[in-house]
């Protein structure tokens, strides 16, 4: 890790944040780079970008001596000031090219804030070499198919490139889900969406308004990871999620989970403690069919599993298999309010989209929650998120700091600073094989009151145009709008390409889908419907269970269903249940 001298301890001092504010012995958190891999040099400059320490040659010389001595695997660089000036960086970079492979913060995050761009630099070049590898096997492999490769942001990038802009892939896999619902909301003629993936281990919720927000807030670990990347809240709580009693006597569920191996009970692979699944198939939600055409439910397992911990909460297992249920569902339908009410959003305003293989077990519960009037499951819900990869648009998310009053900056002045950005993007976009005259932009600025830390992302419009979303969008998400004058942190390019075509065929299914009924806790006989048989348009009342390959979908009472032409199923409420 190579920065400036007096600075080589920033990683491991950090934001001095506590995890826990009242814990009297936190643990340390591991080090991001140890002491002996840290090197100082000169080339520091000031927060006006003037050099107040010079880097001469002889000192580059000396720099690559030392760390050549080391034989790394990957280097980072990040001095002071580089995103205002990142000529130092560049020469750093150029004397160690040939050594290792060279990540440097004013090409992965040229951003204020030392330590979140250092941690930042120090995972593309700690990941960079393994993804290089890895991709270029697979490139191998595929040739003479290209291989794009998902990005946190939503977007795809080659995987010649990808290695470069490693950090950016860390978040990639939800991401891919968004960009499926992007597609699937224009489809459907609904702008307004909460998306709702519920898998094994986890359940990932963002919203969408046209397009996927981007954050630069996310975490791994404990560090942060300042990337763009797409909006998304995860929490701990999936099908897998295990049921137990707490220290307090009381019922839990998560965040700990079964996974996929030995997974729940009733998958039969030695699992026997009480999981999601195995509660939803105590309570007959979940049918013991064939599970993805391979797995057969064990019903007895699941209730032995739930049976043993009933006992210990003196309650009856079908109790305890409601208590389970209905825990996951305050915990995932909290996940929701925290991307709609808490940021000034009315679910009621919002199709609630949902995928994931366990996510249609629960969607119309957290919809009765919080009064959402429509649901849609998309076709091929259990594997959503892969899909939306398919959909993805080839692009790059950029940013750069600028730290500028609102009020003194010209148009040309933000116009300036934006179209290097986008110049940027364009031309990594053309290096692909990209054609830029399908290339669009999105531009945006960071803005915050004067005095604050955080900041809103806020699109283009002018300055004063801009100035006064900005004003709407703080009473939104705060309550309050202040007369302070407004800074320009960042500002931002998203520059992408036309989506890929992709041929989403319309269903031509005759009706004859397998039915049977089966016994649910609480409602007697309810109908089972294999989803690959409806008919588009076919009325669906629940309570009925929908079942498929990769996902099944309990429809409850109150709500009714339909299968569109494409084979996604349209969810709205009864006027009487």
């Amino acid at each position: 890790y190579v920065t400036n001298r007096g600075f080589t301890d920033v990683l491991r001092i950090g934001r001095q944040a506590r995890r826990d504010l009242y814990d009297l012995h936190p643990r340390p958190t591991p080090d991001p780079v140890p002491r002996d891999l840290c090197f100082g040099t000169g080339g520091r400059r000031g927060a006006d970008g003037a050099v107040i320490e010079a880097l001469g040659d002889a000192e580059i010389a000396a720099l690559r001596a030392a760390i050549q001595a080391m034989a790394p695997e990957a280097i980072a660089i990040n001095l002071l000031y580089s995103y205002l000036d990142d000529s130092d960086e560049r020469r750093i970079e150029a004397a160690l090219a040939d050594l290792a492979f060279v990540s440097r913060s004013s090409f992965v995050l040229p951003e204020y804030k030392e330590f979140e761009r250092g941690i930042a630099t120090w995972l593309n070049a700690w990941l960079g070499p393994v993804i290089e590898r890895y991709l270029r096997r697979l490139a191998e492999v595929v040739a003479p198919s290209p291989v794009g490769v998902m990005q946190s942001s939503g977007a795809v990038i080659a995987a010649e490139q990808a290695s470069r802009r490693a950090v950016n892939l860390l978040l990639s896999g939800p991401a891919g889900g968004l960009a499926a619902a992007e597609a699937l909301g224009a489809r459907i003629g609904a702008t307004n969406l909460m998306t709702f993936d519920m898998g094994g281990t986890s359940t990932d919720v963002a919203l969408l308004e046209g397009r996927a927000r981007l954050t630069d807030e996310g975490h791994i670990g404990p560090f942060p990871v300042a990337i763009p990347m797409a909006d998304i809240h995860t929490i701990g709580a999936g099908g897998g999620s295990i049921a137990y009693r707490d220290n307090a006597g009381m019922l839990n569920v998560g965040p700990e989970s079964a996974g996929a191996d030995p997974g729940p009970a009733a998958y039969g692979r030695g699992g026997d403690r009480p999981t999601v699944t195995d509660a939803n198939i105590v309570l007959g939600r979940l049918p013991p069919i064939a599970l993805a055409g391979a797995l057969r439910l064990d019903r007895a397992a699941a209730l032995q599993a739930v049976a043993a911990l009933a006992s210990a909460l003196d309650l009856e297992p079908t109790a305890t298999a409601r208590g389970i249920v209905d825990l996951a569902n305050a915990h995932m339908a909290q996940a929701l309010r925290v991307i709609s009410i808490e940021r000034g959003h009315d679910p009621r305003q919002f199709t609630l989209v949902c995928y994931g293989g366990a996510g249609g077990l629960h969607v119309c519960a957290l919809a009765d929650t919080l009064a959402v009037k429509r649901i849609v499951v998309p076709a091929y819900a259990g594997v959503f998120s892969a899909l939306g990869m398919l959909m993805a648009r080839p692009g790059r998310a950029l940013a750069q700091t600028v730290n500028l009053p609102l009020a003194e900056a010209s148009r040309a002045r933000i116009e300036r600073a934006l179209a290097v950005l986008t110049e940027a993007g364009e031309a990594e976009l053309e290096a692909e094989g990209h054609t830029l005259e399908r290339a669009t932009a999105e531009l945006a600025l960071d803005l915050r009151y004067h005095g604050q830390s955080f900041h809103l992302t806020v699109p283009w419009q002018g300055v004063a145009a801009t100035a006064q979303a900005f004003h709407a969008l703080h009473e939104s998400r705060y309550g309050h709008a202040l007369g302070v004058p407004i800074e320009v942190v960042n500002v931002r390019a998203a520059v992408t390409m036309d989506a890929p075509l992709l041929d989403w065929q319309a269903r031509h299914a005759q009706g004859g889908a397998d039915r049977f009924v089966t016994l649910v806790e609480g409602l007697g006989e309810v109908a089972v419907v294999a989803r690959e048989g409806l008919v588009p348009n076919e009325d669906l009342v629940g309570p009925t269970i929908v079942t498929e390959g990769e996902s099944t979908t309990f429809i409850d009472p109150g709500w009714r269903g339909r299968c569109d032409q494409w084979g996604n199923l349209l969810l709205t409420r009864r006027l009487s249940a």
